[in-house]
C-alpha cells in the first residue's frame, strides 16, 4: 500500500491539544463502504471519531492511526501537524490509546522494578535485536536511575517466526525475568507451554503503528522508537513530569 502524506514532516514542539471526542453517528461508524475498503487494504477499523482536523475522521485499527474523509472515499497515513499551534496530531491522538492499551496488559508485563521507583516505562521488546539486547544488558542503570521496565512481547518477524515461540517459552517459564535475561544474552531458552498472551502484545504494539524494537511507552502515552540510554531516557521523563 502506498503511503499517503497528510502534511509535511516537520520538527515542531509537542504542546497540549484537546483531540476530538465528539461520536461519529452511528450510521459512519457501521458505513459497510468504509469497511470494506480499509479491509482491501488489509485494515481493520476498531474505532472512528471526527478528527481535531476539521472535515476528517480519525481512524484507529490495528495498524495504526488514520485518518479518512467523511464519504469514506480517502484514506491518509501521514503525520499531521498543527502549524499554528505547533502540534503533532498524531502524537496527541495516539497518546491516551497506549495508555489505555498499556495499562490494560500491564498484569502480563514482565517487570524489573526500580527499587527507588519513580517512573514506570512500557518497553515492547524483541529477544534478537541488537538495541533491545544493549538495552537489557543495561538493565541495572535504568533501575538505580529510578525507572522501572515493563516488558511486552513485539517480535518482529511475526506470528511464525521462531522469535515469536521464544518470546512464549520466556512469557510461560516460571522464572520469567531470568529467561529474558538468558535469552537477550544469546543463550536458548527452555521450551514452555501455557495459555499467553503473547499474539495480544504484539497485536497492541501493531495497533499503536509500531515497526520497530525496542519501542519505548511513557508515562503520558509518548511513544520513543528506538533505544534511549538510562541518563537520557531519566532526563525526558523528568521533563514530562514537569509539564
Amino acid at each position: 500500500m502506498k503511503k499517503i502524506i497528510a502534511a509535511l514532516c516537520l520538527a515542531l514542539p509537542v504542546a497540549p491539544i484537546v483531540a476530538a471526542t465528539t461520536a461519529v453517528p452511528a450510521a459512519l461508524q457501521a458505513d459497510q463502504q468504509l469497511q470494506q475498503r480499509m479491509a482491501e487494504l488489509g485494515l481493520k477499523p476498531t474505532s472512528v471519531a471526527n478528527a481535531p482536523v476539521p472535515g476528517l475522521l480519525q481512524v484507529f485499527t490495528d495498524r495504526g492511526l488514520f485518518f479518512a474523509s467523511s464519504d469514506g472515499q480517502y484514506l491518509i497515513q501521514g503525520e499531521v501537524f498543527d502549524l499554528k499551534n505547533k502540534v503533532h496530531v498524531n502524537e496527541e491522538v495516539m497518546k491516551p490509546m497506549r495508555l489505555a492499551g498499556v495499562n490494560k496488559m500491564t498484569p502480563s508485563a514482565i517487570e524489573f522494578k526500580a527499587k527507588n521507583e519513580k517512573f514506570v516505562v512500557t518497553v515492547f521488546t524483541d529477544t534478537d535485536c541488537g538495541y533491545c539486547r544493549k538495552l537489557h544488558s543495561e538493565m541495572q542503570d535504568y533501575l538505580d536511575a529510578g525507572i522501572s521496565i515493563h516488558y511486552l512481547a513485539y517480535p518482529r518477524g511475526g506470528e511464525n517466526s521462531q522469535t515469536f515461540s521464544t518470546l512464549e517459552s520466556i512469557w510461560c517459564s516460571k522464572d520469567k525475568q531470568g529467561a529474558m535475561t538468558k535469552a537477550k544474552g544469546g543463550s536458548d531458552v527452555s521450551v514452555a507451554k501455557c495459555d499467553n498472551n503473547v499474539a495480544a502484545q504484539y497485536h497492541l504494539g501493531q495497533s499503536f503503528g509500531i515497526n520497530g524494537t525496542p519501542a519505548m511507552v511513557l508515562p503520558d502515552g509518548s511513544l520513543i522508537p528506538g533505544y534511549q540510554p538510562a541518563a537520557a531516557l531519566a532526563a525526558a521523563l523528568t521533563q514530562l513530569a514537569k509539564r
